[in-house]
């Protein structure tokens, strides 16, 4: 059989909605547009917003935030218009499968897996270093040899180094999210809605305020004219500075992995998706305004440019610093939520098809979740978390994202011309002009992310290719039922 071979739309939607696969429908349009949040909004608009604007854009890094939603709105109409079509769990891999073929499906899933399993890795250890600041302020000092890996030294408040042991609070954190994973999809939702309330609530408290301290000459000029380098300033400067914001933006994909547990998914996955995107990218843009409008743009390129701005703008707030802190700390929470969710679900399809072992697509009797799937990958995201620096374990979900993305485009357009009678309650504007733009767009964010990321990346995928035909190929479904649409 081909590796090209492609699985029957119809078998998907059937196999989906019963047997002992069967997951439970529970998420309405604000449980989803709540998903896409906590997975967009963390730690990037706190941080990158500052370094574009000092490095690239100066004041018009509100346009670079613009310029960014627009890439990510091309692949989000066409999540949109497959999550109403296969509103099944599985996301770009689930989509593949059907247009591109098992072996394209596969490298697919195999690159969300890195995607999810090194993001929730990398965001953990992000989450421990602020709570750790944290409690802090407040006069608790958690044990020193516990707060970080073994690779890395950690500086104490008199100036001396001490070496880590074990990154404790990442693996709590993981621990505890993987267990509200196992308990339920409604749970969960909750729990994310809360967190996502605070985290809007401490970005809405800083517009609000930092409103009232703006300086209209920050301003001036808007788009700075260029240094004679590209990327530094002027229109190529917006550009690139968007490049730079469009990271900020990853996250609204995970919302396609919750389809099968979403109670009208073809009505209410388009909402969550474009939805999230939407309410995401005017707080970015009232965001940018506000930190360029209290500071000299120049001055915000710093590891902290929020507390830079609270600092020099509003030096009388300084409770609001800490606020941030608790803000940063919340959206990482979401964000790992959001991302094992996505890594279960995946493996979880893959598993469902016989690509790997069907320990991935057990369902709990009671909680009706993959929750030996959450079980495994928490062994597999745990070390990451507790002995690697974040130095190693950054700058490697980008690339998986927009490879997603890439494929989700091209798989539009192929099946609105393999199948073009199919049923679409959304359908994607402008094909394939709209696929066309999100596959250039998208493939050249991952041109620029240099070669080290795609390295990682290929080896990866290679790594893939060895489990694929050991194991997959021979356990594939697909070639045991032989209910393909083409080969």
């Amino acid at each position: 059989m081909s590796l090209f071979a492609t699985k029957s739309l119809t078998h998907i939607l059937s196999e989906s909605e019963g047997g002992k696969h069967h997951l439970r429908r529970t998420l309405g349009p604000g449980n989803l547009i709540a998903l896409g949040i906590g997975a967009i909004i963390g730690a990037g608009l706190f941080s990158l917003t500052g370094v574009a604007a000092a490095e690239n854009a100066g004041p018009a890094v509100s346009i670079s935030m613009i310029v960014a939603a627009v890439g990510c709105a091309l692949a989000g109409l066409c999540y949109s218009e497959f999550s109403c079509m296969i509103p099944v769990a599985g996301s770009a891999y689930t989509y593949a499968y059907t247009t591109l073929g098992e072996w394209i499906a596969w490298i697919i899933g195999w690159d969300l897996v890195l995607e999810y399993a090194v993001g929730s890795s990398t965001v953990s250890i992000s989450w421990s270093g602020y709570v750790v600041s944290l409690l802090h302020t407040f006069g608790i000092n958690l044990p020193v040899q516990f707060i970080a890996g073994p690779f890395e030294a950690v500086k104490l408040p008199d100036g001396t180094t001490a070496q880590g042991i074990a990154n404790i609070p990442a693996v709590i954190i993981v621990g505890l999210i993987s267990m509200l994973l196992m308990i339920g999809i409604k749970e969960s939702a909750r729990t994310n809605a809360v967190i996502v309330t605070i985290k809007l609530a401490v970005v809405l408290v800083f517009v609000g305020v930092g409103w009232m301290f703006i300086n209209k000459a920050n301003y001036s000029p808007y788009i700075p004219p260029n240094t004679g380098e590209f990327g530094h300033f002027g229109l190529s400067g917006i550009m690139k500075g968007a490049g730079t914001i469009f990271f900020a933006y990853i996250g609204f994909d995970a919302v396609s992995t919750a389809a099968q547990e979403a109670k009208n998914p073809q009505k209410d996955m388009p909402i969550g998706i474009i939805g999230s995107l939407a309410v995401c990218t005017v707080l970015y843009v009232a965001f940018a305004l506000v930190i360029t409008g209290m500071v000299p743009y120049l001055e915000l390129g710093t590891s902290a440019p929020v507390a830079t701005a609270i600092d020099k703008a509003m030096p009388q707030f300084v409770w609001m610093n800490n606020l941030v802190k608790f803000g940063i700390i919340c959206g990482f929470t979401s964000v790992i939520l959001v991302m094992l969710l996505g890594q279960s679900r995946v493996f979880y399809s893959m598993s469902r098809d016989g690509l790997v072992p069907p320990v991935f697509s057990e369902i709990h009797p009671k909680f009706r979740t993959p929750w030996r799937s959450n079980m495994l990958f928490f062994f597999f995201v745990a070390p990451f978390s507790a002995f690697l620096p974040l130095s190693i374990v950054g700058h490697m979900t980008s690339i998986g994202t927009l490879f997603a993305f890439v494929i989700v485009c091209a798989g539009v357009w192929v099946m609105r011309v393999k199948h073009p009678e199919a049923p679409r309650p959304f359908k994607t504007p402008l094909v394939p002009l709209v696929p066309i733009l999100g596959i250039v767009w998208n493939f050249s964010m991952m041109y620029s992310l240099g070669w080290s990321n795609w390295a990682r990346l290929i080896g990866w995928l290679v790594l893939g290719q060895v489990i694929y035909f050991t194991y997959g190929q021979k356990h594939s479904h697909l070639r045991v039922d032989g209910k393909t649409t083409s080969r």
